[in-house]
């Protein structure tokens, strides 16, 4: 059966200490889900920096990083469904990355992306397919495979009609590299989502989950007739959910991760986060 969790960073601001900690990982577990994805920068201490670019990214982390994540985990009843980290830690040192997500009991470390990347520039992709392949290949010499993380960045056309997340797709070895995918963040990009989840088959490891729509207050009137489109729980969006799952089953996803950073129910990543999982035991069998 496929794992349910929720990405951490959706939790981080009710994760600030450890009774409040506790409880919301309390709260996840009686909701159902069965399993929480880590978040490399937020089970360890942070700058001030870091959390307030993050904070102004529209995704503040909280200040959980000096809680005790293999006790509370263990403690949790919930499962290490992958750790996120970055392609730089891998590089620099693959067997302490290896270690920490085997700590945890995981054998998946995802990279979220790239920073500072030049997204345009072909030259850039191919370079990237080949760093992944031999990050891959390190972390898999201790027994954990690399998965890469999509956003919409990746949609960017670089030749001709290739985008960088065709050239990542055909230029990295699934012995080595294979995909966490975000359908959210394609579907906003314009992606067929549904086609690219046919062609990732059994490189799709886990599924980013989230649904897409619009929140007003009740009875409130819109300036204009234009609203902006915004994270939703699952269910209650215009995306079909049900049509990617059955792909995602056909796939063999081992796991479904819910992540949102904003436009929660009552301004709560808890609540949103209760809410999504109705939706996810009424269709995940």
């Amino acid at each position: 059966m496929m794992q349910t969790g929720v990405q951490q960073f959706m939790l981080g601001t009710a994760l600030n200490n450890e009774e409040q900690a506790r409880n919301t990982l309390a709260a996840i577990k009686n909701a159902g889900y069965t399993g929480i994805e880590l978040c490399g920068f937020m089970i360890h201490p942070t700058g001030l920096m870091v959390r307030m670019m993050t904070r102004l990214a529209g995704m503040p982390t909280g200040n959980g990083g000096k809680l005790d994540w293999h006790r509370l985990m263990k403690d949790s009843g919930l499962s290490v469904i992958s750790l996120h980290t970055d392609l730089g830690s891998i590089e620099r040192d693959a067997d302490a990355v290896a270690a920490e997500a085997k700590s945890f009991g995981t054998k998946y470390a995802v990279i979220t992306g790239m920073y500072r990347f030049a997204y345009s520039d072909a030259a850039a992709w191919h370079d990237l397919a080949a760093r992944l392949n031999k990050a891959g290949e390190a972390l898999a010499r201790q027994g954990v495979q690399l998965l890469y993380h999509n956003h919409n960045c990746e949609l960017q056309r670089v030749e001709g009609e290739k985008r960088g997340y065709d050239i990542l797709v055909a230029e990295t070895d699934s012995t080595a590299v294979n995909f966490e995918f975000d359908s959210y963040w394609f579907a906003e990009g314009g992606a067929d989502v549904a086609a690219v989840m046919r062609a990732l088959g059994t490189r799709m490891k886990l599924w980013h989950i989230n649904d897409r729509g619009c929140r007003l207050p009740a009875k409130s009137q819109a300036i204009t007739p234009i609203l902006k489109t915004d994270s939703m729980e699952l269910g209650t969006g215009n995306l079909p959910l049900q049509d990617w799952l059955q792909i995602a089953q056909a796939n063999q996803v081992e796991a479904v991760v819910l992540e949102s950073h904003r436009n929660w129910i009552d301004k709560n990543p808890v609540k949103s986060a209760q809410l999504s999982a109705r939706w996810l035991k009424e269709n995940i069998q």
